[in-house]
This record gives structure tokens, C-alpha cells and sequence, in this order.
């Protein structure tokens, strides 16, 4: 299996993106409108992976991290967190912020610690990520990014 190629998402990819955050159960019902913009890995021109970038305020949501059952294991997850937080900081924003019910270990292991969901910055705490599309129970990281 060769390296997979990383890129931001163009148009095209947006039914790949769809169907591997269906296929984990994660959250798309606001994608339309809350616009994330997302990183994909791809073997060839099949999208493996994915990840989106939320603005809100200075704050940015780390959202839908998936990788396909194939490619689990290999990196390329780690890759794409990297890669949203490098381009959260061309943002300049400050942290990144992610709800997660599964993934909590592989998150810390990236430098993101558990916070109260409460705490969470006020502007990701009216995203409908967080208002309505996550359950309560999913648990509240983040991650204070060192901009350049």
C-alpha cells in the first residue's frame, strides 16, 4: 500500500466526505450550511480519509476525523489532525476545540486534553455541532495551537 496524498477538498470530493462520516456515524446534517473546510488523504483518486476545520472565532472546530476501515492504523489520521492544525494556524486562530465519542485516546496522544464541555469557547458552543448534532455525552478536548 502506497502513501496516500493529502489536499484540501474540492467540490467533487464532497460525496466521498459524506459517505465515510455516514459510514462512522458521525454528524453531516449541517455540513451545507456550516461549510468546514476539509482535508482529504487519497489513494489515487479514492478518498481514504478525511477531516474539517470549523472557524468559529478565534476558536476553530476540529471536526469529523475519519479515516476508512482499510487505512485505520497507518498514520494517516494523525496526518490529517496535523495537517488541520497547521492550517488552523495559518488562520491564526488560537485553539482548536473537537467533541469525540470514540477517539478521545487517540486525540490526548495528539496533545488535546479533555475540558468540560461548558468551557468550551462561547462561539463553538453555539455551533450546531455542539447545540444539536453531538450528544451530551460525547466528550469536550482541546488543544492551544502555538502560531508562527
Amino acid at each position: 500500500m502506497a502513501a496516500p496524498s493529502f489536499r484540501i477538498a474540492i467540490a467533487t470530493d464532497t460525496d466521498a466526505i459524506r459517505s465515510l462520516l455516514d459510514q462512522s456515524g458521525l454528524p453531516t446534517a449541517d455540513l451545507a450550511h456550516s461549510v468546514p473546510e476539509f482535508i482529504v488523504a487519497c489513494e489515487g483518486a479514492i478518498v481514504v480519509g478525511t477531516g474539517g476545520l470549523q472557524r468559529c472565532g478565534a476558536t476553530g472546530l476540529l471536526r469529523s476525523v475519519v479515516v476508512s476501515e482499510s487505512w485505520r492504523g497507518s498514520g494517516v489520521g494523525r496526518a490529517i489532525v496535523e495537517r488541520l492544525e497547521r492550517r488552523a494556524q495559518q488562520l491564526g486562530l488560537s485553539e482548536l476545540v473537537l467533541l469525540t465519542q470514540t477517539a478521545t485516546r487517540f486525540f490526548e496522544r495528539q496533545g488535546y486534553r479533555v475540558i468540560e464541555r461548558r468551557d468550551a469557547p462561547a462561539a463553538v458552543l453555539a455551533s450546531e455541532e455542539f447545540r444539536m448534532l453531538c450528544p451530551q455525552s460525547a466528550v469536550c478536548m482541546l488543544k492551544y495551537l502555538h502560531n508562527p
